[in-house]
This record gives C-alpha cells, sequence and structure tokens, in this order.
C-alpha cells in the first residue's frame, strides 16, 4: 500500500470528545476524523466537497500516529457572546493539548482516493495548503512537515516494538523499568456525509508517550524503512 509520513505539530490542539459538550475534554491525539478535515484544508475543499470525502476517506484511508511531545493539557476560560445578542454571555471552558508534536503515518488501501493521497503528498512536499490547517480549531494552526514516502506491506502478526498508537487488543510486555506513560484512549475512525462520528466506529487504544516504544503481540503493518505500525 502507497504510504507516507508528515509530522504534525502545533502550540495548541483541541481534538474535541463529543460527549463533553458543556465544557469539552480533548482527545490525546490527532484523530483519523480530525485528519482527513486537515487534508481537505490542504487542498482547499469546501465545506461541501468534504461531506462525501468523510465517509470516503474514513473507509479508503488508514493512519497510525506516534505522540512526540508529552502529552500535556491546560484548560481556558472564554466568554461567548451570542449573535442575536451582544449582552447575553455564556462562560465556557475548553480543555487544549499544549505543545503537541505527532509523527502520522497515512497508507492508501483504496485506489479510489489514489488523486486525493496523490495531490496530499505533493503539497506536502512543496510546502502548500489552500486554507490554514488547524488542530481540531481554527485557533490552533498547524504546522506540517513532509517526512518520508514509502510503502506498508501487508498486514502481519507477531511481537513488534511500537512507537505508535495500538489497539486495546494488542498484548502489551510491560517492563517494570519502564519509566513513561502509558496512555489510554477511545477515539473516532469514521465520519459519515452528515459529519457525525459513528458511535460504532470508536475504537479502544494504547499508546506510549514521548516518542517511547513498548513491546506488543499483534497485528502490524512493516514501512518500507523498517517500522512497525499498527493503522486505523
Amino acid at each position: 500500500m502507497k504510504a507516507l509520513q508528515l509530522i504534525i505539530e502545533g502550540n495548541w490542539a483541541h481534538f474535541k470528545k463529543p460527549e463533553t459538550n458543556n465544557n469539552p475534554l480533548t482527545h490525546d491525539f490527532i484523530t483519523k476524523t480530525a485528519l482527513i478535515g486537515l487534508i481537505g484544508a490542504v487542498l482547499g475543499k469546501e465545506r461541501n466537497e468534504m461531506q462525501p470525502l468523510f465517509p470516503q476517506l474514513s473507509n479508503d484511508l488508514l493512519y497510525g500516529v506516534q505522540i512526540i511531545n508529552p502529552v500535556k493539557k491546560e484548560s481556558w476560560g472564554f466568554t461567548m457572546r451570542k449573535a442575536v445578542n451582544l449582552l447575553e454571555k455564556a462562560p465556557k471552558h475548553l480543555e487544549f493539548l499544549k505543545s503537541p508534536k505527532f509523527c502520522v503515518a497515512i497508507s492508501l488501501c483504496d485506489a479510489r482516493s489514489e488523486k486525493i493521497f496523490a495531490a496530499f503528498a505533493e503539497a506536502l512536499k512543496n510546502s502548500e495548503s489552500r486554507y490554514t490547517p488547524v488542530l481540531g480549531l481554527h485557533n490552533c494552526p498547524a504546522i506540517l512537515k513532509f517526512q518520508s514516502e514509502g510503502e506498508f506491506l501487508g498486514k502481519q502478526s507477531g511481537q513488534f516494538q511500537a512507537k505508535c498508537v495500538v489497539s486495546n487488543k494488542h498484548i502489551l510486555n510491560i517492563q517494570e523499568t519502564r519509566q513513561f506513560r502509558i496512555g489510554f484512549e477511545r477515539i473516532p475512525t469514521f465520519q459519515n456525509d452528515d459529519f457525525w462520528n459513528l458511535p460504532e466506529k470508536y475504537v479502544e487504544v494504547i499508546y506510549p508517550s514521548e516518542n517511547r516504544e513498548i513491546a506488543v503481540t499483534g497485528e502490524y503493518y512493516k514501512y518500507s524503512i523498517g517500522e512497525c505500525w499498527w493503522l486505523i
């Protein structure tokens, strides 16, 4: 499968957990659905163009994430004003990721989206973007850096060293000497043409923070340069 890697970073990020509407919390890292929105921004896709592309790219692309910087969160308060009545205030708190940095792998698993995949890769190589890519919110701009291009071999199974997010179905070979955080998350992997993240498409994952690695047993894909990734 054709693949590429890129670095995604910024000062702040907010990938909203939909079950926290009043004072929204953020996922610990960029989700697949947020990544698809970022691809649309780079390629200059309008909202009406993205409507059918969300389910298409959810199916046609696989992605994996390595969390390079430690996961640090801060809550900030805002005073929201309604457009119909500027005197009516609504205090709101949002949780943000501070100094997020990820290495993201994207693989093309269906030729239907090959043109989009190729256009995104070319834009990354040329440091081009039609619209400003963001990390969840428009006041959280993203910096994108092309990392590499290659291929993922077919799905394999066995023990491997993982720097990336893996499934909660992987078996962790925990060593007592480790001194870094292992995180747990539940993330969306599919958005339909109504911009709705389908609840049944959420997956539970485990990740090592700070670009560390853990020994796990389970399914993985091998990248051209020898790295092993679990892809969603």
